[in-house]
């Protein structure tokens, strides 16, 4: 299977040829914004170029097979690319090259790749109507969560988890375990005992309350998914209960508190809320393990005010963490912020091998056929996307310990 290469466009004259000098202007941009790597472009006169190559760095192969691409780059940013991309006006051997190379380069680049004027403005407009308000934030999830267990579970490890694995020091060992690895790092850092009870926000498919039910802890586990609800519930889990509540409708006391990549389903808005919920609940001295993805504070803000591939595409409401700006909140709201360790080539192997189960089950037929060609084609250019964004170090992931004060 090669779906990181559509089908050729047909050669057919265009008008946007009468444009290519303010298209090969952009590329001059890119270039120039190309500290470290390259790209090898074929563009669509024929001519070849190369882009950057000044520092040692990945080099991309890019195959711009129309004008039209970067029209929609410059219009659109990385929404537009996507679009482009599903056209077969652009192609590239291996994009998560590219998207490394991007993210390596994030800083130089400044705004190239984002969209600006109204195009910006109406992505604003989108985003804000997504904006995850007690009933946003459940359309959100079920938009995202409840596509299936029956599709997540076709190329998840058998824990159904969602989130980053912690592999060993050499990614040697499987999924499964790095998975498990993780969950264990979480239960851990909430310092509970048996018999103690932990509030779980954003429960996923279960695997974290699994792994805390089997240690003798109490779970309460919540989710605004239904399907997510309906697995955990099938479990049969000792001592746990799952509801569909919303983080901000919790009440009573923990022990300790484990949210394992949630976070960037709250919106920057409503950090605030979040932090305060954790706090209203836990007791004092009582731990909250958090698991997040931030993005690079140094481009938060140009990421903020625009709306990217995955929040226009596969997460509406999404937003990235600013780590800096988080953990102010964080001490505000009374934490004290312990023992963060980041690991992000670790989520870009995660997905590395989710791709690859991702993609062994198109072949073999284990997606649901509710999902067209389209479907598949997005999520796969969704898994590369984020791949490349870990490996380039524009996004981490990171854990760390609030301990209420």
């Amino acid at each position: 299977m090669n779906a990181s290469i559509p089908a050729p466009m047909p050669a057919r004259p265009s008008l946007l040829g009468l444009f290519a000098p303010m298209f090969i202007r952009l590329l001059d941009k890119i270039d120039a914004g190309l500290a470290e790597g390259a790209i090898e472009l074929r563009q669509p006169d024929g001519r070849t170029r190369l882009l950057g190559g000044r520092l040692p760095g990945p080099i991309a192969q890019v195959d711009l097979r129309s004008w039209r691409s970067l029209a929609r780059l410059a219009i659109g940013g990385s929404s537009g690319w996507y679009l482009a991309w599903t056209k077969g006006e652009w192609a590239s051997p291996d994009p998560v090259v590219l998207f490394e190379l991007f993210g390596r380069n994030r800083r130089a680049l400044g705004e190239t790749g984002r969209a600006g004027g109204i195009p910006r403005l109406a992505k604003r407009a989108f985003h804000w109507l997504h904006r995850n308000s007690r009933a946003g934030a459940r359309r959100n999830i079920e938009a995202h969560y409840d596509l299936g267990n029956d599709f997540y579970a076709a190329w998840l490890d058998l824990s159904l988890s969602y989130s980053s694995a912690v592999f060993d020091a050499d990614f040697g060992d499987s999924l499964e375990a790095a998975q498990q690895r993780k969950l264990a790092t979480v239960l851990d850092r909430t310092a509970t005992a048996p018999g103690d009870r932990i509030l779980e926000i954003g429960c996923g498919w279960g695997s974290f309350a699994a792994q805390a039910s089997a240690a003798g802890r109490q779970v309460d586990a919540i989710t605004l998914s239904a399907e997510q609800q309906q697995s955990v519930e099938a479990r049969g889990l000792a001592g746990v209960t799952v509801a569909l509540t919303d983080y901000r409708d919790v009440r009573g006391t923990y022990d300790g508190v484990a949210s394992i990549e949630m976070v960037e389903a709250v919106g920057q808005e409503y950090w605030g809320a979040y932090l305060a919920t954790i706090a209203r609940v836990l007791k004092p001295g009582g731990r909250a393990a958090i698991q997040y993805i931030a993005i690079d504070d140094a481009i938060f803000d140009s990421y903020a005010a625009n709306v990217d591939f995955v929040q226009a595409h596969v997460f509406p409401g999404g937003m990235l963490l600013s780590e800096r700006r988080f953990r102010a909140l964080a001490d505000a709201a009374g934490f004290d912020w312990v023992d963060q360790v980041s690991f992000g080539p670790h989520y870009a192997e995660t997905l590395r091998r989710w791709r690859d189960h991702f993609d062994r089950a198109v072949e073999s037929g284990q997606l649901p056929s509710r999902f067209d060609r389209a479907f598949i084609d997005l999520w796969r250019y969704y898994l590369m996307y984020c791949e490349g964004g870990f490996r380039g170090g524009g996004l981490s992931v990171a854990q760390v310990t609030l301990v209420r004060r």
